[in-house]
C-alpha cells in the first residue's frame, strides 16, 4: 500500500532526519509563490522510508537550483497528507500514480500505466498537477515464501485459491479496506481473505510474521529489496487488481516551469532498479535519506 506507515524496528534509524519540525504539518506557514531561481517550496513525504528517500531526491536538486526548501517528512497516510495538499501546505509530493487515482477516484476503469497518468490530473482538480511519471515503480504485491509456494504451488494471486480456506494476509490494517485488499480479492479472484494487522508497511516486522507462519501472504512493497534478499516469491496478478505505481511528482501551483523541470529530470532518472539499490542502502546499509539522496544526484551528474 503506498499509503506507508514505517514503524520498522529494524529500520527505525531509516526514519531519518531531515523534518524541520516535530509536527510535521503545524509549523509550516504559507511559502512564497517560487520564482525562476529562488523562492521557497515544501516538500512533503508518506511515513515511509523509500517514500522520504525519493522527498529527499526532489528537495537536493531543487536547492541546487536556487530553491529554498522546508522539509515535511513522515507525514503519514493519503488520509493525512492529501488534504494538507490540497490546502496548497505542501507543494511537492512523491506518489504512485495507481493508488493516487484508485484514491480519488474509485469509480475508475484506468488500467494500464498510461490511462492511470491520464486519468490522473482531471482526478486531482483544481490547484494540483502531475508531473513526468518516473518508470521507477513501486507498488503493493503479494508476496509468499519459496517454501509455501513450492508446497502449495503457488505462482499467482489466483493459486491461492487452492488453500481451500480464508487467506491471512500480513499488512497494515487499511488494506482492509483497500479496493485491491479483501475486497477486490474477493470480486477479482474469488478470495476470502482475512488481513492479520501488522503496521510496518511491509518493513521488518511483516517480514517476520510471514516468515513465522502467522499468514500465508504479504503485502510487500515491490522496490523492497527485501524480496530478493529473502528468497521470496511475488504472486502474479492476471486480472491487473494491482494498478501499475509509477513514481509521480504532485505539485502545487507555486511550482513553476522551472521547478517542475528540476523534478523531471530526476523522475527521467528513477527507474525501479535504481530506486531498489536506494532502497537498498537504507536498509542494509541503514543511511539516511539525505547521504542516499546526495550520493546518487552527484553520481547521476544533477549535482555538483
Amino acid at each position: 500500500m503506498k499509503t506507508r506507515i514505517a514503524a520498522l524496528l529494524a529500520t527505525a534509524a531509516l526514519a531519518l532526519t531531515a523534518c524541520s519540525s516535530s509536527n510535521p504539518l503545524g509549523s509550516a506557514g504559507p511559502a512564497s509563490p517560487a520564482s525562476s531561481g529562488g523562492g521557497t517550496l515544501i516538500v512533503g513525504s508518506q511515513q515511509y522510508y523509500s517514500n522520504e528517500i525519493i522527498a529527499e531526491l526532489y528537495a537536493q536538486a531543487l536547492e541546487s537550483k536556487g530553491f529554498t526548501i522546508t522539509r515535511q517528512y513522515q507525514i503519514g497516510q493519503r488520509e493525512v497528507y492529501l488534504p494538507e495538499l490540497q490546502a496548497g501546505k505542501i507543494d511537492v509530493f512523491p506518489e504512485y500514480a495507481g493508488n493516487l487515482l484508485q484514491y480519488l477516484d474509485k469509480n475508475s476503469s484506468a488500467k494500464t500505466g498510461e490511462e492511470v497518468l491520464a486519468a490522473l490530473p482531471s482526478a486531482l482538480g483544481q490547484g494540483l498537477r502531475p508531473l513526468t511519471a518516473a518508470t521507477a515503480t513501486d507498488q503493493d504485491s503479494y508476496n509468499v515464501t519459496a517454501e509455501f509456494a513450492t508446497a502449495n504451488s503457488l505462482a499467482s494471486i489466483a493459486d491461492l485459491a487452492k488453500l481451500n480456506r480464508t487467506v491471512k494476509v500480513c499488512a497494515n490494517s487499511e488494506l482492509a479496506k483497500r479496493p485491491y485488499g479483501p475486497p477486490g480479492l474477493k470480486s477479482a479472484y474469488g478470495l476470502d481473505v482475512e488481513v492479520i494487522p501488522v503496521e510496518d508497511s511491509g518493513g521488518a516486522l511483516t517480514l517476520k510474521a510471514l516468515k513465522d507462519g502467522k499468514c500465508d501472504t504479504a503485502d510487500i512493497y515491490s522496490a523492497d529489496p527485501a524480496i530478493a534478499s529473502n528468497g521470496l516469491t511475488t504472486l502474479t496478478d492476471p486480472k491487473s487488481l494491482i494498478l501499475p505505481q509509477n513514481v509521480v511528482p504532485i505539485v502545487s501551483t507555486k511550482v513553476d516551469e522551472q521547478a517542475a523541470a528540476v523534478l523531471d529530470t530526476v523522475n527521467a532518472k528513477l527507474t525501479t532498479d535504481e530506486l531498489v539499490a536506494l532502497n537498498a542502502l537504507s536498509v542494509g546499509k541503514q543511511q539516511s535519506s539525505a547521504t542516499i539522496a546526495k550520493e546518487w544526484l552527484v553520481a547521476k551528474g544533477l549535482l555538483s
